[in-house]
């Protein structure tokens, strides 16, 4: 009865905790958000301030020349009084007097312009600071609320299993909110950014537009065009590394040869692909399965391997299906690897690889590049 007792306790603790993290995590991103949206204000009336300070600068420069000028013509006539009226004295006096009046205005406007424009330039780095410390906590409150939502929640089977399987269960949802982090990084550096500047550069076409600037406005529009085109093809490569449509449309194979393609672009190393036997009708998991072990193989070759020659190898063989990936790498200690903890990378594989009723092998040595053998069951 005690027991059922402090389980319900602790139950009621973490749903209150879960709420609290929940509403911290929505502020949070609130923040990060009104912060993002007053940073494009500010980059846009800084991209205004750049221009009209290179407009002051050209006037200033001109009213120097002209200053000069006006100065020497002054010096002129009063060395030579005699050749010229008092009328022609007084002209050339008040001509200096007037530029030089003029030339300190728009210095003094050229060095406010400055300050207004280093003021905003330091907003933005406050802000786009800003911005990462949310990111960053928003992705840290994600890895508590997955860990509270998921082990903790069904607290009476956690105090029977939880030690064997907590570690892995944080591991994975840490693994989780790096990708939601990595593909919340690649839309907002990329799509995000783009979009962003298609909004800053509209509403510039927009002014040309209103002041009959037509040949600006068709360039400018030229380069929209562009922008959102490269655009749209991060938007697709993003949506690729989710979930690759050609795997349900085209099959196993087709799928890795054009990532593997994709990946000796991204990593400029010579990568293989080598098939043998003829590729039967898969499950839509165990397609999406093997081409997650050869994408994470391929990210660690990129992250941590160095080689210049990667080999992806896939035999069909009546009823199980052999993986091998092997690059020319800089190798590890595995031994020293597994020792450290270091090996979670490993672990995800066999995980996955376990899902299928399958074996992973892991050959690796310092100096000798590494070798990941998998061998999977096909049920048809």
């Amino acid at each position: 009865m005690n027991k059922a007792i402090d389980i319900s306790v602790l139950d009621g603790v973490i749903k209150r905790t879960i709420e609290t993290v929940e509403t911290s995590k929505t502020q949070i991103f609130d923040i990060a958000e009104n912060a993002r949206q007053h940073g494009n204000s500010l980059k846009f009336e800084l991209h205004e301030l750049r221009q009209e300070i290179s407009k002051v600068i050209q006037k200033v420069d001109a009213l120097e020349l002209a200053y000069r000028k006006s100065r020497n013509k002054l010096v002129l006539v009063s060395r030579n009084f005699h050749m010229y009226t008092e009328e022609d004295i007084r002209v050339a006096y008040e001509e200096a007097s007037r530029i030089q009046v003029e030339l300190s205005i728009y210095r003094e406007r050229e060095n406010n312009l400055k300050r207004r424009r280093n003021d905003l330039e330091r907003q933005l780095r406050t802000l786009e600071e800003t911005i990462v410390r949310a990111e960053k906590l928003v992705s840290q409150m994600g890895v508590v609320l997955g860990y509270l939502t998921g082990d903790l929640s069904k607290i009476g089977e956690a105090l029977e299993s939880a030690k064997q399987h907590q570690l892995m269960g944080l591991k994975v949802i840490q693994a989780q909110e790096e990708e939601r982090k990595r593909v919340a990084r690649e839309i907002h550096d990329g799509p995000a950014q783009s979009m962003a500047n298609v909004v800053l550069r509209s509403e510039i076409v927009e002014r040309m537009l209103k002041n009959e600037r037509i040949l600006e406005a068709q360039m400018e529009l030229h380069e929209l065009k562009e922008m959102v085109r490269l655009s749209l093809a991060d938007v697709r490569r993003i949506i690729f590394d989710l979930r690759p449509m050609a795997l349900d449309d085209l099959g196993l194979v087709p799928t890795l040869q054009k990532y593997i393609q994709t990946c000796e672009e991204r990593i400029q190393s010579s990568i293989d692909l080598v098939v043998f036997g003829v590729e039967p009708p898969l499950r839509s998991s165990v397609k999406a399965a093997i081409f997650r072990l050869v994408q994470e193989c391929l990210n660690n070759v990129e992250k941590h391997a160095g080689a210049t020659t990667v080999q992806v190898k896939l035999e069909f063989v009546q009823d199980s299906l052999s993986l091998v990936v092997k690059d020319d790498g800089v190798g590890f200690d595995l031994e020293k690897r597994m020792a450290n903890g270091n090996s979670f990378g490993l672990l995800g594989m066999r995980e996955r690889v376990q899902l299928l009723e399958g074996s992973v092998e892991l050959q690796s040595a310092p100096g000798e590049g590494t070798k990941v053998i998998f061998q999977i069951p096909i049920k048809l």
